[in-house]
């Protein structure tokens, strides 16, 4: 990185290039599971929420069925998530007795991983990140 670089003056740039070391890292450490970042993302959120279905885990994750079908497939496949009828058309999502299993071990390696990354940032500014990186993701409407 050079510090005449043009690009390092583009917080979009920058906040892109952030992102794609982060999640890199983060998979690196959840390979040991066997997963990665959306799976363990999509694991949390199941054992926050059980019975959620798979259209509202795609409005929470701003994320197209078409993308969420295979995420449920292949949890399935494994046995960690399984399906439970809610009505007379929808099914709700939950863990496994596996995926509970799972999902502890996924969400103790992410919330050691986002202490690392938080320690990363000088103390003074720590308590910034969250409300500015939500103000970027949610900006006023």
């Amino acid at each position: 990185m050079r510090p005449d670089d043009p690009l390092l003056k583009l917080p979009g740039y920058l906040l892109r290039r952030a992102s794609a070391a982060t999640l890199a890292e983060l998979n690196g450490r959840l390979a040991k599971l066997g997963i990665r970042h959306t799976d363990a993302a999509f694991l949390i959120l199941v054992a926050g929420q059980p019975g959620l279905t798979q259209s509202e885990a795609c409005r929470i994750f701003e994320m197209q069925r078409a993308n969420m079908v295979p995420l449920v497939a292949r949890l399935e496949r494994r046995g960690v998530v399984e399906r439970h009828r809610v009505d007379g058309r929808s099914q709700g999502l939950v863990l496994t007795v596996t995926g509970a299993a799972l999902h502890q071990r996924a969400r103790r390696i992410v919330e050691r991983y986002e202490a690392e990354l938080l320690r990363r940032v000088p103390a003074k500014w720590r308590a910034l990140v969250l409300p500015i990186l939500t103000a970027l993701w949610r900006p006023a409407r």
